[in-house]
């Protein structure tokens, strides 16, 4: 089911950011036709967009018949029920919202530049400018997994083992050929496969794989196992190493991952970039404005907290960072009303006069 419009209005939404959630439930009488339903394309179910959207979605719902927040109940936009989809990661997801078969997706920052400007591993394609933002939600950095008895101990020493760099239309595929190449290496080096997630680390648990790259928020459930198990650690990017990569690739940061995140395993120099979610702008403003209240709304913090490490880096100091792309109208107006500095965020072509 896709997006239907529901008895959720301006007036609701605006109640919502005074905290007059009571005042905007419906009542128990509500029924289907009130609804409205909306799909967040994730990525596979071991990686980490799929869980954190799991828990945005329980976030930002407010079915009918719900207790009230101030009671206790969902802070969301009343009469929402949103839902996680799982799929092949941010490319697929943003063909995903230009067809229109789902509402939102999250994508990785890089990607969502390409794919609005038309350049990256969209150049030759006419520029994508039907997305906007809703919001950066946390960083994820590039991983890279391998068998401890592999002998790989830095990513030259990749070149003709069995390496995964995940599949076509993936995020994880894009930087895992931009880190290659910053070392002089292509898939040609390696002896390349291209799996998804999940089978990924059932082959290197069963010895058919020497290593894979993922983009992800820490920790990943799948490589803690592997860590947990003695059968994988990961390599490092050395800063010294990723600094050349930045003129080029500016949605890049360094960063690393924390003693301790994966089991024995000491701190890990790797690069960072953002996850966002994207829209489509042919959604209502009151809608988005209201998922966005929901999701940086102050009594969602315990639900956000209590699920997947990831989702506890989501803050709203963080919400622009990256931000590469228009936001929504109706994101852009929550962020205006909480004082958020919108200077530097793109304006749509259509828009100029827009702050």
């Amino acid at each position: 089911m896709g997006w239907q419009r529901s008895g959720v209005s301006r007036r609701a939404a605006m109640a919502l950011a005074a905290g007059g959630l009571a005042a905007t439930s419906l009542p128990p009488t509500a029924s289907a036709q009130d609804m409205t339903f909306f799909r967040i394309g994730t990525g596979g179910t071991a990686g980490t967009y799929y869980p954190v959207g799991a828990l945005i979605a329980n976030v930002i719902s407010n079915p009918p018949g719900s207790r009230p927040c101030d009671k206790g109940g969902s802070c969301g936009v009343p009469g929402l029920v949103a839902t996680a989809q799982s799929s092949e990661g941010s490319v697929a997801n943003i063909e995903a919202i230009e067809s229109g078969s789902v509402e939102s997706g999250f994508c990785q920052s890089d990607v969502v530049f390409w794919a609005y400007n038309g350049s990256g591993i969209f150049e030759g394609s006419p520029p994508q400018r039907d997305l906007r933002l809703i919001g950066s939600l946390y960083p994820e950095v590039v991983q890279i997994v391998v068998r401890h008895d592999s002998g790989i101990t830095s990513i030259p020493e990749m070149a003709g083992k069995r390496i995964s760099l995940d599949v076509e239309g993936s995020g994880t595929l894009v930087d895992a050929r931009i880190v290659l190449e910053s070392y002089g290496m292509t898939d040609a080096d390696l002896q390349a496969e291209y799996i998804p997630h999940a089978p990924a680390v059932s082959a290197l648990r069963e010895g058919e794989l020497d290593g894979f790259f993922l983009i992800a928020g820490y920790p990943t459930n799948s490589v803690f196992d592997l860590v947990q198990e003695g059968m994988a650690t990961l390599l490092s990017i050395p800063a010294e190493d990723a600094l050349g990569l930045f003129s080029d690739h500016p949605f890049f940061s360094l960063s690393v991952v924390p003693e301790g995140t994966y089991p024995g395993l000491p701190y890990i120099s790797t690069l960072a970039i953002g996850a966002q979610w994207v829209v489509s702008p042919d959604l209502p403003e009151e809608l988005v404005y209201g998922i966005t209240l929901a999701l940086w709304h102050e009594n969602s913090r315990a639900l956000l907290d209590s699920g997947h490490p990831a989702a506890r880096q989501l803050k709203l100091s963080n919400a622009l960072l990256g931000a590469a792309i228009p936001l929504h109208p109706g994101a852009r107006l929550y962020y205006k009303e909480v004082g958020l500095d919108l200077s530097h965020v793109p304006l749509p072509d259509d828009e100029p006069g827009v702050i």
